[in-house]
């Protein structure tokens, strides 16, 4: 039995992750401890669950059908483990969270010393990503995002205010085009598209115009996928580039870059906290939630 768990462990992280290093790292054992228990289990079931190249991991017809069955009976597992810690002085376990690198430089990042300190026995695993992910099926416990971005079926506590949002551009691009008055003036601009690493599509411009929400398609010549990567462009005089305030702040007080279309600068909603709905919320996801509550109301 025991050696069955293992390998269930193992073909779940290995699922999770497409790589038996990732795995192996997550479950605190060598990748060969994670390849032996893996072929232990298909010996087991007596069908291939995976298909195994030199460059990737991936799962057969089979470990498809497996997996989908899986899933809920281990967090159910998981949560009776869970549940147990409720007997315990402290909640304890690891706490795999998913957000967006400006979330984690924004929220959980300048707050985590403080929660680790609060709650000794629990370890964070971070993955920092700035596209949308299934939090059930990639097995994380919890993740940071944009209100506006979380799914609909999933609990969402709020862990910061809301994010005013800025079109800002380098003097040296301002000398030679010129500033932008009202959004529609943007078509006559470079402006510095972002690539979703979601969908894979260019993210319109949200503005706003009398008090109505606008989605401005913009053009230019530089298109990125990474949003750090955006404000350097802007200072090197690429173009014009819609970025969060925060971002832009210290480079808006080095004078760096300069704002234009304040009076149709939006603010979005800031970060939400969000996990699946489930009847028991673990007690190191409810530490966590109970400390950001806690933040909010100081």
């Amino acid at each position: 039995m025991r050696d069955d768990l293992s390998g269930l462990m193992a073909f779940l992280a290995v699922a999770r992750r497409r790589s038996f290093t990732a795995a192996a790292a997550e479950l605190r054992v060598t990748p060969s401890a994670v390849s032996q228990s893996l072929r232990a289990l298909e010996a087991r079931v007596g069908v291939r669950l995976l298909q195994r190249t030199t460059r990737s991991v991936g799962l057969t017809e089979a470990g498809t059908r497996f997996l989908s069955q899986l899933e809920p009976a281990m967090h159910g597992v998981q949560d009776a483990f869970e549940s147990l810690g409720e007997l315990r002085d402290r909640p304890s376990g690891l706490l795999r969270l998913t957000l967006p690198r400006y979330g984690y430089q924004e929220v959980l990042g300048p707050r985590l010393a403080e929660f680790l300190t609060a709650h000794p026995d629990i370890r964070v695993d971070i993955q920092l990503d700035d596209a949308l992910v299934n939090i059930v099926q990639q097995g994380f416990d919890a993740g940071f995002r944009f209100g506006e971005l979380v799914e609909r079926e999933m609990i969402a506590v709020p862990v910061s205010g809301d994010i005013p949002m800025f079109v800002v551009g380098a003097p040296s691009y301002f000398a030679t085009r010129g500033k932008p008055k009202h959004p529609r003036d943007l078509r006559d601009h470079d402006c510095i598209n972002y690539r979703s690493r979601t969908t894979g599509g260019i993210l319109p411009w949200g503005l706003t115009d009398g008090g109505k929400r606008i989605d401005v398609a913009v053009a230019g010549r530089v298109v990125l996928n990474d949003a750090e990567l955006v404000l350097e462009a802007a200072v090197a005089g690429l173009g014009l580039a819609y970025v969060p305030e925060s971002r832009a702040r210290r480079l808006l007080a080095e004078k760096r870059l300069v704002r234009v279309l304040d009076a149709y600068s939006p603010t979005l909603p800031g970060f939400f906290l969000y996990y699946p709905s489930r009847t028991h919320v673990p007690p190191k996801l409810k530490a966590l939630i109970d400390f950001f509550k806690l933040k909010r109301r100081r």
